[in-house]
């Protein structure tokens, strides 16, 4: 059985893999969490054929669960969500990242911040690999598989019950302890002063006691009590999460909106309205929304109408192009602002996170070469436009010919126009693409990247690492 371990970070997830008969934990990588983490994932899964994840939760040193405990345990309510049909255990996590730090120390003098997340997965799941057997991992009750929302719920609960034990008994022993130097002060008072006095000193006592008792169990409850006020008061809420992934092109937002319950018809005047936002008035005449929609999620209420959905995800856009300088990193790409998004929409669909800078890299000195971009995802998303139930061109010999402004197989220089609406990961490899100088690249049967610089290189490495994926239908 392969398994994949995941360190959840709120910016970066540390991913590392095994297979239960040689019980050997590996890193794999990391992925960004900016809204595409779920597709990464789910590619990972796919390409490792499992769909058995170990995830890292955080604890303190006095072994109790934190708030970090309680993201790890929502981003696993989402993965539940997200990838139907998963199974899920909890491995302690306390001091890895400190460890995998130290050992990458110990191998390498620079090493980047998402390899400390890998290696901290890999210490995850080589924990998780040596304290269970195969049967266990399936049958053990004390970290059953999260199936189901409910699951994360309980351990949630169980979470915040814990936290409040501990503050209970804490705050008990505080206020005993008062109440046992209160007892001893009584007894000195009775000798030393009149019986009046020791009234008044007593009651200033016992106030003391309750202000310490109160001030320990409001500091210890405070954190929580912000935490899951807000949690449960969304949970009341009249509202709904939507979600545009990175890589998801306009046709399957439209669907996505159509299922959550807004009409075709509302949908469709949506996409097609006019917006006040500087950057879209840069697109060519007739440009549809496609490549604009930024990857994240949002709540919003039952009575949101379809057009305030779409216009809060093109917020999300505008603020990374601005905060991100896109139009003047792009230019000095020599690319527009819209080529420069067209670009990234591909480089989206076409590589891994951590691989994107190279990827585009590659497309970039194909365009300062004059040569056709040659990417597959183009041409398949020309064909879904006009034939998406390959009927027509049922074949990729067939799609390949297809005569399209988006089959840059068939014609130099960038599509028409993005065919995704790509994360901020594809939006930055674009500004600062990789320093290298391939001219070529694909992705083998077993995940991995293959880069060359001459097309016999190309054609070699179709032939050692891509006897499957590469025959992909289109």
């Amino acid at each position: 059985m392969r398994i994949i371990a995941l360190d959840v970070g709120e910016k970066r997830i540390g991913v590392a893999k095994a297979d239960s008969s040689t019980r050997i934990a590996v890193p794999v990588g990391f992925v960004l969490a900016d809204g595409s983490e779920w597709q990464e994932i789910a590619k990972i899964a796919k390409l490792n054929n499992t769909n058995f994840f170990v995830l890292g939760l955080p604890r303190s040193n006095e072994g109790n669960e934190t708030a970090q405990s309680l993201y790890v345990r929502q981003f696993a309510k989402t993965l539940v969500e997200k990838l139907p049909g998963v199974k899920i255990r909890f491995q302690d996590e306390s001091l890895t990242s400190v460890v995998a730090e130290e050992r990458l120390k110990s191998r390498k003098k620079n090493y980047e911040k998402g390899e400390i997340d890998a290696e901290a997965a890999t210490i995850i799941l080589q924990d998780f690999l040596e304290s269970f057997t195969v049967e266990n991992m399936v049958k053990s009750d004390d970290t059953a598989p999260v199936a189901t929302a409910t699951g994360v719920a309980a351990g949630v609960k169980a979470a915040v019950t814990g936290a409040g034990e501990n503050a209970a008994n804490l705050a008990k022993k505080e206020t005993d302890k008062v109440k046992l130097n209160t007892k001893k002060a009584k007894h000195k008072m009775k000798t030393a002063t009149k019986w009046i006095s020791s009234i008044v000193i007593l009651a200033i006592l016992a106030l003391a006691a309750t202000g310490v008792a109160l001030f320990i169990r409001d500091q210890r409850y405070k954190e929580y009590a912000e935490q899951f006020a807000q949690i449960e008061a969304n949970m009341q809420a009249d509202v709904f999460s939507f979600t545009v992934l990175p890589g998801e092109t306009i046709a399957e937002v439209r669907q996505k909106l159509i299922e959550v319950g807004y009409s075709a018809a509302e949908v469709d005047a949506a996409l097609k309205a006019e917006y006040n936002f500087d950057f879209l008035r840069e697109r060519p005449e007739g440009a549809s929304l496609e490549g604009y929609l930024y990857g994240e999620t949002h709540e919003f209420y039952a009575d949101t109408s379809a057009k305030e959905v779409i216009e809060e995800f093109l917020k999300g856009m505008d603020k990374v192009i601005k905060e991100n300088n896109l139009t003047a990193r792009y230019a000095a790409q020599g690319l527009t602002l819209y080529e420069g998004i067209t670009l990234a929409s591909v480089v989206q669909k076409e590589a891994p996170t951590p691989e994107m800078p190279t990827v585009a890299q590659v497309f970039l000195t194909r365009l300062d070469y004059g040569m056709p971009l040659g990417s597959d995802v183009t041409v398949s998303y020309a064909v879904d436009q006009i034939d998406p139930d390959r009927q027509t061109y049922a074949d990729n010999q067939t799609a390949l010919k297809i005569d399209s402004c988006y089959n840059t197989r068939l014609y130099a220089g960038l599509p028409c126009g993005p065919i995704s609406n790509p994360g901020l990961a594809a939006l930055l490899a674009v500004a600062e693409p990789a320093e290298t100088s391939y001219l070529y690249f694909l992705t083998g049967d077993d995940g991995m990247m293959y880069y060359s610089y001459t097309e016999t290189e190309h054609i070699q490495n179709v032939y050692s690492h891509c006897q499957n994926l590469c025959n992909v239908s289109l």
